[in-house]
This record gives C-alpha cells, sequence and structure tokens, in this order.
C-alpha cells in the first residue's frame, strides 16, 4: 500500500488564537475518494461543509497528525527565529513521524526549492536516505491546497480544529470576530480590551504588528490625556 502524507496549516496570520497544522496521512486508492467528496482548499468551502467533511476525512485516514501552536508560545519562538522557521519544524515533525511515500507540502515560502531543502534537512536520516534512493518523493509548492486533495485535506481538518478553539475563546472573552487583522470586529476587539486592562489577554499574539500598534496608539493617547499635550 502506498501512502500519501498532505501538509497544511491554518491561523498562520492570525492576530488572536492559535497555528493549526495538519498532517493528513490516507492510502493513495482513496486519492479518488477524496475528489468525490468535493474535497479543496478550506477556504473555499462553509463552516458547515467543512466541518461535515471534516467527520468523514477522519474516519477514512490512515494517521492525522494535528500540531497546535498557541500565540503565547508563537510570541515567544519569534523571539528566536521567524514563523516560516516554526511551521518548517512543524512539518519536519510530522513527516518524521508518518511514514509515507509522497508527501506534499503546502510551501509558506515563494522559492519552493530552497524550502523543501529546509524541510528534508530536518528530517531523520533514514527518511532522507529514502529521499535521495528516490523512495520517497517530496512535493512542496505554493497553494498546494488548491491542487492536491490530500493537503486539501490537511487544511480542512486544521481549519476546523482552529475554528473551534476559537470558538471556544468566544464564549469566554465575547466576539472577537475571525481573529485577523483584516477583520473591524478583531481590531475593535483589541483596541477596546487595551483600553479597559491595559494589557493583552493570553490568546492574542502581541508581537503582531496589528496588536503592537494599537498598544502604542493606545499608550501615547493616554500620555496625551495625562499630560494634556
Amino acid at each position: 500500500m502506498t501512502k500519501f502524507l498532505g501538509i497544511d496549516e491554518s491561523g498562520r496570520g492570525a492576530v488572536i488564537g492559535p497555528l493549526v497544522m495538519c498532517g493528513y496521512l490516507i492510502d493513495s486508492s482513496k486519492i479518488d475518494t477524496l475528489k468525490e467528496m468535493g474535497v479543496k482548499d478550506s477556504k473555499l468551502l462553509t463552516p458547515k461543509r467543512r466541518s461535515a467533511l471534516e467527520a468523514t476525512l477522519k474516519e477514512i485516514a490512515d494517521n492525522i497528525v494535528v500540531i497546535k501552536t498557541s500565540s503565547m508560545d508563537i510570541d515567544k519562538l519569534r523571539s528566536e527565529t521567524n514563523l516560516n522557521r516554526i511551521e518548517a519544524k512543524h512539518m519536519q515533525n510530522i513527516i518524521n513521524s508518518l511514514d509515507s511515500k509522497k508527501i506534499f507540502i503546502d510551501s509558506v515560502e515563494a522559492n519552493t526549492k530552497k524550502f523543501k531543502k529546509e524541510i528534508i534537512s530536518g528530517l531523520k536520516n533514514d527518511i532522507k536516505e529514502r529521499i535521495n534512493n528516490k523512495e520517497v518523493d517530496v512535493i512542496c509548492e505554493n497553494f498546494a491546497d488548491k491542487k492536491y486533495p490530500v493537503v486539501s485535506a490537511a487544511s480542512i481538518i486544521a481549519k476546523v480544529t482552529r475554528d473551534n478553539d476559537v470558538e471556544d475563546l468566544k464564549k469566554g472573552y465575547g466576539d472577537f470576530g475571525s481573529g485577523y487583522s483584516s477583520d473591524p470586529r478583531t481590531v475593535k476587539f483589541l483596541k477596546d480590551w487595551i483600553k479597559k486592562n491595559k494589557k493583552y489577554p493570553p490568546f492574542v499574539r502581541w508581537s503582531w504588528l496589528t496588536a503592537k500598534e494599537i498598544r502604542k496608539e493606545h499608550e501615547q493617547k493616554s500620555m496625551k490625556d495625562f499630560t494634556g499635550k
């Protein structure tokens, strides 16, 4: 049996909530099943459709690995490295833990050849040897989630997992929208929170530019109100 592995993430650019990465392993004979199910990039599906597909995807998978990185951990790691390196490490861990003949990666960098080399450099020696001997194939492309159903499957599970975590946060802290800087509700939530609490809660990525600018704007306004200048 030939196993295919797809890897993708959700929440990469969010200012609120975790980064979720998924490795989805399935027998190659079931790829047509994924197509028949209508599996595609999670962003092209409604939340209801994603949830329905996720349940079936879990049933037919050979294995699934989900790695969550909290906002606090992202901020801490970004003081030492960058988001691309964080994601690359997660990808390496997924590949090292799952035995597959063909690995499909949604590259986080435009230079896909360079990123592919980076991923391979961090793999276990036996996997590297199999790749060098052409026993294992690694496909690393931009927008792989739109082209390869096995990556789309990983995309869906990562997205549903993150969405569920976000909904849990909203139950305790109120509706902050999608958690992305492009969402006016998210920006309003951050501004209101800083105004009331002076610092962000742990589920906000304080190292994000949006979070920094909102906090700086609040501090400047507070200083102006205090000095009258």
